[in-house]
């Protein structure tokens, strides 16, 4: 699975594990992510940007381990489950109504000797959970940090898009883009939308020249 590539992006976009790239930007995590035996108390907080692969993550890890998978803003008040293994998304965006589930099901797979895998944009130190109990438990799990793309990995990124839109251009298009755009997981999806946009709207093909005619445009 070295050559697999995986982002945060809407549907339509192909998350299964032979879709995953791993580069030097998210190596640790994914290392990580395939090893749960050795995560301290048996939890993983995965942290990155928007679009950095971290839902691709949590559904590999899902089909790996036929664990539960819910987004944390939807977790229910009452919310109980009997699996071994959980994984909680975008932990940020956990009500304060649902802390006190989330604080038990801690406990339930910290006594079952189950595994919780959870995603964030930042460190558990920095989410907005009120309830001590469960901020103490969140802030002692062992985090892997996805950073920034680089070259490999933002120019695999750029052709995932295309190709989760269907489109098919030449080569040498990333190539040219990679060095030309901010190096982020957003700039990218952000040019490939535009391109992709300003090519259905004017019936011009996506090349480089049509890069080119955006980048100044936007510069």
């Amino acid at each position: 699975m070295a050559d697999q590539l995986s982002f945060d992006w809407p549907t339509g976009v192909a998350l299964g594990p032979d879709d995953f790239f791993v580069a030097q930007a998210n190596a640790q995590a994914f290392a990580m992510l395939n090893a749960p035996d050795t995560w301290p108390n048996r939890k993983l907080v995965i942290t990155g940007p928007t679009g950095c692969g971290k839902s691709h993550m949590a559904r590999i890890f899902q089909n790996q381990t036929d664990g539960v998978l819910m987004d944390a803003a939807a977790m229910p008040a009452d919310f109980q489950t009997d699996a071994r293994t959980v994984i909680v998304e975008d932990m940020e965006h956990l009500p304060g109504a649902a802390e006190e589930a989330m604080f038990h099901l801690h406990n339930h797979l910290s006594h079952a000797g189950g595994a919780l895998l959870m995603t964030a944009q930042t460190a558990p130190s920095r989410w907005p959970v009120a309830l001590p109990d469960l901020a103490s438990r969140m802030q002692a799990t062992t985090v892997a940090h996805i950073t920034d793309p680089d070259d490999a990995l933002l120019q695999a990124l750029i052709m995932k898009l295309f190709a989760d839109r269907q489109i098919t251009p030449k080569p040498d298009l990333t190539a040219y883009l990679a060095p030309r755009i901010e190096r982020s997981f957003a700039a990218a999806a952000d040019i490939v939308a535009r391109l992709d946009a300003t090519a259905l709207a004017t019936g011009q093909k996506i090349n480089r020249a049509l890069a080119r005619q955006l980048l100044d445009n936007s510069g």
